[in-house]
């Protein structure tokens, strides 16, 4: 900590981490679902552990599905049980609108989130959508808005 994630920041964690395994996508992304919800083009890369955690675990991984990508918080307790999750970054495609957005975690767990779209799809960046996002992380693990 500090880490910023960005719409190019999963090539770093791609070539250092491998894949998540069917087996750790059923038991923490899936977890109430007996079929996974995803099509055979998703990717799951983990990225980073939330550092000084006693009472959870934070996780964060990439998600990259046919035009939405994501950066997902996840937290659980020492069960390995959900206690909170939250898109925090990534870049989404709908209507011909590309939204684009990035993260920064500091060393007190709070995450600071810029987006804003792209009506064209990707040449002009509307500076009127552009708005900032306050999460934390609490020392129980809950993910909140501030």
């Amino acid at each position: 900590m500090p880490v910023t994630l960005g719409e190019d920041t999963h090539h770093t964690f791609g070539t250092e981490n491998d894949p998540l395994s069917d087996e750790l996508i059923a038991q923490f992304i899936h977890p109430t679902e007996s079929v996974a919800a995803d099509d055979e083009f998703t990717e799951y890369v983990p990225c980073f552990s939330i550092d000084n955690t006693d009472q959870f675990i934070g996780l964060v991984w990439w998600k990259a599905e046919l035009l939405n990508y994501e950066y997902v918080l996840a937290t659980f307790n020492d069960k390995g049980e959900l206690i909170g999750r939250s898109v925090i970054a990534g870049t989404t495609l709908k209507d011909g609108v590309v939204t684009r957005s990035v993260a920064v975690i500091n060393e007190e767990w709070e995450i600071t989130v810029g987006e804003g779209t792209s009506p064209d799809g990707n040449q002009i960046f509307d500076p009127t959508t552009s708005r900032t996002r306050h999460l934390e992380i609490l020392i129980n693990g809950q993910i909140v808005e501030g």
